[in-house]
């Protein structure tokens, strides 16, 4: 099957205007959209888009950078880019077409 990888790339104290952490609102989004596979990776440092260090360490994880990934096909991205349109998080991404399936 043909479709995409994104990867969200966002931090663990981020949160929904509706009080939900971002990376477990997003899983909840994409299940409702019938996406599957949705992983959640946790990253010990990164730079983010405003040029600083954010870290998880020993006193804070709220820091800590997150990857939210999923492959899906065009129409499960349509619809999910789609909603994301709408809520204008301003949640940075990357988009690369792949093929995937089980075997």
């Amino acid at each position: 099957m043909k479709g995409f990888q994104l990867v969200f790339l966002t931090l663990q104290s981020r949160k929904h205007p509706n009080g939900e952490h971002i990376s477990q609102w997003l899983m909840d989004v994409s299940e409702k959209i019938g996406i599957k596979g949705v992983t959640i990776l946790k990253a010990s440092q990164g730079i983010g888009r405003d040029g600083k260090l954010h870290s998880s360490n020993f006193f804070e994880l709220a820091d800590e950078p997150l990857e939210i990934m999923m492959n899906v096909n065009e129409t499960e991205y349509e619809k999910l880019f789609t909603l994301l349109s709408e809520e204008k998080l301003g949640l940075f991404y990357t988009k690369t077409a792949i093929e995937f399936g089980t075997i």
